[in-house]
């Protein structure tokens, strides 16, 4: 296992401590190709998080951790013996044991770079059980609602990752890049 420098997101999802904007959805938009390598490959990583992104500055480089609970995802199977993750990154999905894919990472994503540019958990709730309510049953908040300096266009990047319904999600990691890739022209 080699060893990484530079920062896990983690210390990022803080009101006072947030990257800038642009920076983020750059950084992201690296995630998401890498997310979009391993979908290809019918893999997904179940217990992704904020602390999963490494990001070096100095190097520009970014990794995602943790692939030892990856899944392998079998169109032919649906496996509901176990649930892994981390609840308020989880999808409802996962949270209900059903099949899961690529775009169970891409629901994930959706809500740590809503907590990343806004300092704020898109789910809320004291108890498990609550939350587990809240993401099955709730729409998820409009990031504006939680940030109000975010670009509408970027905003409907970020609300489109989490919807509820599967196909209304982005359908891989290449259409997410895309849409955050056109978002950075669009401000470049």
């Amino acid at each position: 296992m080699g060893f990484l420098e530079g920062l896990d997101f983690l210390g990022e999802c803080k009101s006072k401590n947030l990257l800038d904007m642009h920076l983020m959805i750059c950084i992201v938009a690296h995630v998401v190709a890498d997310l979009d390598f391993a979908q290809m490959q019918n893999v997904f990583h179940p217990g992704f998080k904020t602390a999963n992104i490494m990001y070096e500055p100095d190097s520009d480089t970014v990794k995602i951790t943790d692939f030892g609970i990856a899944r392998i995802t079998n169109p032919s199977k649906t496996e509901t013996d176990m649930v892994l993750g981390i609840p308020s990154c989880m999808s409802l999905e996962q949270l209900a044991g059903k099949k899961a894919d690529g775009r169970t990472d891409l629901f994930s994503l959706g809500l740590m770079l809503y907590q990343l540019l806004s300092g704020a958990l898109r789910f809320k709730a004291n108890f498990m059980a609550s939350l587990m309510f809240k993401i099955g049953n709730e729409v998820a908040a409009d990031v504006r609602s939680a940030c109000a300096d975010i670009p509408g266009d970027l905003a409907n990047v970020i609300n489109k990752a989490p919807p509820r319904n599967v196909g209304q999600r982005f359908r891989s990691g290449t259409d997410y890049a895309s849409a955050a890739k056109d978002f950075l022209k669009s401000r470049s």
